[in-house]
């Protein structure tokens, strides 16, 4: 490198400068000499080496004592460069006969310390002009330059708005440069969470180098422009029972720590912090409700709608009625939108709601009269009915001769609630009998069957009883020997009676063919037939005169 047509050589602080001597070495070399030239130009010499005696020589200057050393081909070192160190050096080679001579010019570079934001701003504040802070670096030989950015871009002065002020000092003892930078800068609201740094361009030995400071975001304060209310927690229905939160917020910064909450019904703001709760909220919660600044500037409002859900069940509870009462039953529902109805009987939805002009047994159990609203999440309710149909016993009796001939069936057919016990007794000895069997008792109905084989006509009593009354009914039963059809078995379970159509129209066909036969007969003969067979269809129904008249006989004495 050349520095004004002159070889130069580029050092770095504290590092060794070494300078070759850059003329041939000569024929007849009696020594070679260094020396640097003053301002002034007159000469300091600080080295001699003899060619002949191979000796070397430093000169007592103090500047660099124990720093020189000389080598054989007359290359001078010097330690621990400094900044006085940039000089003009000149190398001489000395014969007989010539004094060549041939300079050096040393440059010393030392790179800054990186830069630093030094007493920054606590905060900034928009529209106002403040120091924001100083950028620092130290150290640097040649002196460099200081440039501030914000999130990457170069900060140029702007009156009023960008102030930059940079300094620089010199140490007198090691003659090194700190560049100090001073910001002054107006914020805007855009600001919040800028990145400032600065960067610090100084020379090297091989040229223009940089050097950038850490990033610093400064908390920008700017006013209130806008409120904003709130429902915590967001959900899009409110519903009567539920805890709600109104928050207000502001976009200044810091953001304002008080407002005045505006309740309906209350004409002045109620002052809290930035939240005002409610708890159990009730339909006439329901309204307008605005938040503003303590100063009343700003506000900003919102509706809630608190829904709400009432249900009326006529009768409810447990209700007691008799059979064949009516009971009128109604579910009116009050409500903030339109709510969905439904009944249940006994875990089952039913398809209408229930009416009752003349109560059944069967009417009885637990009715649930449910409503929701279907866009309110968890808003429903329920009322329920508990039904009991009561009823005195009723009995009906009937009996059949069985298919083998030899036994009767007799069955008591039972209807009541509570379910009433049932007693078989006989005339004449009166005694219970145990072996009666029942049927299921659904509906409030069942039957109890017993099957006997009396070698007599006898009279069973079937007795019926609950809490409300005591029912008897005695049926007339003829010896066994006597085929009896006159009532049908009930073969349901819901005890519905039911005739035997197909047994009649067998019976039906016989007499047909045996009129058909008769027919061709004698009549007379025909006539006596047909008496004949008159008499079997009455004795058929009513046993034969005897008989007849036993059973008259054990009537009169049982109902004595």
């Amino acid at each position: 490198p050349l520095a004004l047509g002159l070889y130069t050589v580029n050092a770095v602080y504290g590092d060794t400068i070494t300078m070759p001597c850059r003329l041939e070495v000569p024929d007849g070399l009696m020594f070679g000499k260094w020396k640097y030239e003053m301002p002034n130009g007159s000469p300091v010499f600080i080295a001699f080496r003899s060619s002949t005696k191979k000796n070397v020589q430093y000169d007592d200057v103090p500047d660099y004592k124990d720093r020189l050393s000389l080598s054989e081909n007359y290359t001078l070192s010097i330690k621990n460069a400094r900044i006085t160190d940039e000089k003009r050096f000149v190398c001489m080679l000395v014969t007989e006969d010539d004094v060549s001579e041939e300079p050096t010019i040393v440059k010393v570079f030392k790179q800054p310390s990186q830069p630093e934001i030094l007493h920054q701003a606590d905060f900034l504040e928009t529209e106002k002009l403040q120091m924001l802070g100083e950028c620092v670096a130290r150290d640097s030989y040649p002196e460099g330059n200081v440039t501030w950015y914000k999130n990457g871009r170069v900060l140029q002065p702007v009156e009023e708005a960008v102030v930059i002020n940079l300094q620089k000092m010199v140490n007198k003892s090691t003659g090194l440069f700190t560049m100090t930078s001073s910001l002054q800068y107006m914020p805007t609201k855009e600001d919040a969470n800028a990145k400032f740094s600065c960067v610090v361009t100084y020379y090297g030995p091989s040229g223009q180098k940089t050097i950038q400071s850490e990033p610093v975001v400064f908390d920008v304060h700017y006013p209130t422009e806008k409120v904003t209310i709130q429902v915590l927690p967001q959900s899009s229905t409110i519903k009567e029972g539920d805890n709600i939160t109104l928050k207000c917020s502001g976009n200044g910064n810091p953001p304002p720590q008080e407002f005045l909450f505006y309740i309906p019904g209350e004409t002045e703001g109620i002052r809290s912090s930035d939240t005002y709760s409610m708890t159990d909220v009730r339909r006439n919660a329901t309204g307008e409700y605005r938040c503003s600044l303590t100063d009343k500037s700003m506000m900003d409002s919102t509706t809630i709608t608190v829904h709400y859900l009432d249900l009326q069940l006529t009768p409810s509870g447990e209700v007691t009625k008799q059979i064949g009462e009516a009971l009128p039953v109604s579910c009116t529902i009050s409500s903030s939108r339109n709510a969905t109805v439904f009944w249940i009987k006994d875990n089952t939805r039913m398809q209408t709601s229930p009416s009752f002009s003349s109560l059944q047994y069967q009417d009885a159990g637990n009715y649930i009269c449910a409503t929701t609203l279907q866009e309110v999440e968890g808003l429903q309710k329920r009322k329920t009915l508990k039904l009991i149909v009561e009823g005195k016993p009723q009995i009906k009796m009937t009996k059949k001769t069985n298919t083998n001939k030899m036994s009767k069936t007799i069955i008591c057919h039972v209807e009541g609630f509570p379910k009433p016990a049932v007693q078989w007794t006989v005339t004449g000895s009166g005694s219970i009998i145990n072996k009666a069997k029942e049927t299921r008792y659904v509906n409030g109905k069942f039957s109890s069957k017993i099957v006997i084989a009396p070698e007599e006509n006898v009279t069973l009593t079937c007795i019926a009883e609950n809490q409300l009354e005591r029912t008897v009914t005695s049926l007339n039963v003829s010896a066994i020997s006597i085929p009896e059809y006159d009532e049908p078995e009930d073969r349901n379970d819901d005890n519905s009676e039911k005739v035997n159509d197909q047994a009649k129209l067998i019976v039906g066909i016989v007499v047909g063919l045996l009129l058909a036969a008769l027919v061709a007969g004698v009549v007379y003969w025909l006539y006596v037939k047909k008496s004949k067979t008159a008499s079997k269809h009455v004795d058929k129904d009513l046993g034969n005169i005897e008989e007849n008249k036993k059973l008259e006989e054990n009537n009169h004495k049982s109902e004595t």
